[in-house]
């Protein structure tokens, strides 16, 4: 039998809970740790940003609306889901391995068994944070008076570059928890771990364009990022100092949310908080009358 060459596979964005090919065209190769092709991905345009902040905020108003129970039931199934794949998943984490300069020593194994406890936590905040953020307010007036968080709406989370899953997680589970939407901007040196959650997003019962996941460039997608009036709030880590001023110049702009998260160590269980949700709520304060 001759040589044959591996069929690669390219790897399609994942918007409003389907697969696109993107509309430029265009696509990145993915290399392992020794320089070897592993895939392809696509290269997000800004016609297709456009398209999942459309998805997003069409999905917004039905998840925002959901109750708390049901969303942290819904992320506690994707955890369940990512768990079943646990060893693909740190399959593509290890294939692509992690930067040199990285001293933190952190398995594949770990990485992604710290992911999936962090997606739980989140889960499990889903119908706690209002507690822990909100207030019933003493006032000088026959009223209860009590504020309450409610979701910012469409929300861009750009992900480190590592560690791929963990940093991904950790990002998009507080922002989902809360009842966002989401557009997410994959690491660029290893996108894969991201795609194969739309594909756990796809087949869960997370509501189509809850989760939009674009591949591609941070040069080319942070200006809209930025620029897009429909994009609420950014989380984003992992940044050099032009792209965090970039995002920035977005809130004076256009007044949106932005919260650039800078040496972050994403195995401390200080990534586990209400705080960490806190950024991407507004507080709404409620007047009821009070018998007398």
């Amino acid at each position: 039998m001759t040589d044959r060459l591996d069929v690669l596979k390219t790897y399609k964005l994942y918007i409003d809970g389907k697969f696109p090919r993107t509309e430029s065209g265009r696509s990145t190769i993915v290399r392992d740790a020794k320089g070897a092709v592993l895939a392809h991905t696509c290269n997000a345009s800004r016609k297709d940003f456009r398209d999942a902040i459309e998805a997003a905020r069409k999905a917004q108003s039905g998840w925002g609306g959901a109750t708390a129970y049901l969303r942290g039931q819904i992320l506690y199934r994707m955890a369940e889901m990512i768990e079943g794949r646990a060893e693909e998943f740190a399959s593509l984490i290890n294939s692509v391995g992690k930067p040199a300069k990285s001293k933190k020593a952190l398995t594949a194994k770990d990485e992604v068994s710290l992911s999936i406890d962090r997606l739980i936590y989140y889960a499990g905040f889903a119908d706690k944070f209002a507690q822990v953020l909100g207030c019933n307010n003493p006032v000088s007036s026959p009223h209860y008076n009590f504020t309450v968080p409610e979701a910012s709406g469409v929300i861009a989370v750009v992900c480190p570059d590592y560690p791929s899953l963990l940093g991904l997680i950790s990002l998009v589970a507080p922002v989902l928890a809360s009842g966002n939407t989401v557009v997410l901007n994959s690491s660029e040196t290893n996108p894969l771990p991201a795609v194969v959650l739309g594909e756990i997003c796809a087949t869960g019962d997370l509501p189509a364009g809850v989760l939009n996941i674009l591949t591609g460039t941070r040069a080319e997608l942070l200006p809209y990022v930025s620029s897009h009036r429909d994009v609420d709030g950014v989380h984003a880590a992992g940044l050099n100092p032009d792209e965090r001023e970039l995002l920035r110049k977005g809130v004076a702009e256009n007044i949106k949310r932005v919260l650039v998260r800078e040496g972050v160590d994403w195995t401390s269980q200080s990534c586990e908080s209400a705080w960490w949700i806190e950024p991407f709520v507004e507080m709404k304060t409620i007047w009821h009358p009070a018998s007398v």
